[in-house]
């Protein structure tokens, strides 16, 4: 797909006109999550950090906290890796961004992970969000060139097990958004690649339980993610917060017999990024000037704070109080179904308040493990028709080594 910047025919093409303007994180943030952008959307830079990478837990209504290390850890919650059984392992995820609209943007996530001892592992992943080839054009119309946007994030893990039960990982990352290419100015700004570095907090918990004849097992999990300084296109005086967030969840997992077991899981997730305010304004409908550059605000807070500010005053700055503030949690729901540990089924549902965005969709996915490899593979239905997330599908593949 190849697309003029200057030609506003439709929705897509025009996110890539925000994509090389001063302000387009903003704008384009809530159209590849498949927000609905005449709500009330809470937006950052680079949000596909926190799109669901692998699989299995997006077919559990991307939830994956608190269920059963896997190699895709690192990006749920890194305190689960260091209980993982295997040896060393490595895992490659692909899916279609936004198939419905374009037809060539894809997310991909490579992640490796080894053992360093009973009680540590560390791990390595890899995205790359590819967001399409486009037609840049300069102000009066003529091409400046071909160029696709891309952002990267590179990062590593370590985790280890403080006792049997509960186990504490930390992830650093560096992030990379390249969304102009080789313009070096659109509408009188600069324009450069963003970069920012995240960090992530994650801690694990799990027993066994007993129900009736059965033992099962039982975990929670909490992690904060993308932790990092803010990241610019232009200048530093336009800086937008990264996607950090704060996720707990629990699962149960239910061994019917020796062959058949049943996981339920549950996760929910904040931003932990400064909610919009409602601007003040005059008899025309027109936002009135603050003098300051800016405008007034009627209700809520200035969203132009520093990240420390920005992560605890999340909790309190929404402009219609602790109402609005719980609308801005997402609700992720999954089931898993799991045969012989051969073969997998799966569904769930992921929910967002109508006023936050409105994305609300139910997942499945089925996983097929032959010795050493596995496949999964999962697909998304919006509740909404022609949603922008329609018919997404997540192919992954592993290759675990066991231990000795």
């Amino acid at each position: 797909m190849k697309l003029q910047i200057r030609t506003l025919i439709a929705p897509t093409i025009f996110s890539w006109f925000f994509l090389l303007s001063n302000h387009s994180q903003g704008q384009t943030s809530s159209i590849v999550s498949g927000q609905d952008t005449d709500r009330r959307v809470i937006t950052t830079a680079v949000p596909f950090l926190n799109f669901a990478p692998d699989s299995r837990h997006s077919a559990m209504g991307d939830a994956g906290v608190a269920t059963s290390p896997d190699a895709f850890s690192a990006h749920w919650n890194a305190g689960k890796l260091s209980f993982i059984e295997d040896e060393m392992g490595f895992s490659l995820s692909y899916s279609p961004w936004l198939g419905r609209l374009v037809n060539d943007m894809s997310l991909s996530y490579l992640t490796a992970y080894k053992k360093i001892d009973d009680v540590s592992a560390w791990g390595f992943d890899l995205r790359y969000f590819n967001m399409g080839d486009i037609i840049q054009t300069g102000m009066l119309g003529q091409e400046l060139g071909e160029f696709t946007p891309r952002e990267i994030a590179v990062g590593g893990t370590y985790s280890r097990k403080l006792s049997d039960k509960l186990g504490l990982g930390i992830s650093a990352r560096l992030i990379h958004s390249n969304l102009s290419g080789n313009v070096s100015s659109v509408g009188g700004a600069e324009s450069r690649p963003g970069v920012s570095v995240g960090t992530d907090v994650g801690i694990y918990y799990k027993t066994e339980v007993l129900a009736g004849d059965k033992i099962g097992i039982w975990s929670w999990g909490a992690t904060i993610t993308n932790i990092g300084p803010k990241l610019t296109y232009n200048s530093a005086d336009d800086l937008d917060f990264i996607p950090t967030s704060l996720r707990v969840g629990t699962a149960y997992l239910m061994n019917l017999n020796d062959y058949n077991s049943l996981t339920f899981t549950l996760d929910l997730n904040k931003l932990l990024v400064p909610s919009p305010p409602i601007f003040a304004t005059d008899e025309n409908g027109a936002l009135i000037p603050d003098g300051e550059g800016g405008f007034e605000i009627e209700r809520g807070r200035n969203p132009d704070r520093p990240l420390l500010s920005g992560i605890f005053g999340s909790f309190s700055d929404a402009p219609d109080g602790f109402r609005e503030e719980m609308q801005e949690v997402m609700v992720s729901f999954g089931m898993e179904y799991l045969y012989s540990q051969t073969f997998a089924l799966r569904a769930g549902y992921f929910y967002e308040n109508p006023n936050k965005g409105g994305r609300r969709y139910f997942t499945m996915g089925v996983g097929i493990i032959y010795k050493e490899l596995g496949f999964d593979f999962s697909y998304l239905v919006p509740q909404q028709q022609n949603h922008p997330l329609a018919e997404t599908l997540r192919l992954s593949l592993s290759y675990n080594i066991p231990r000795k």
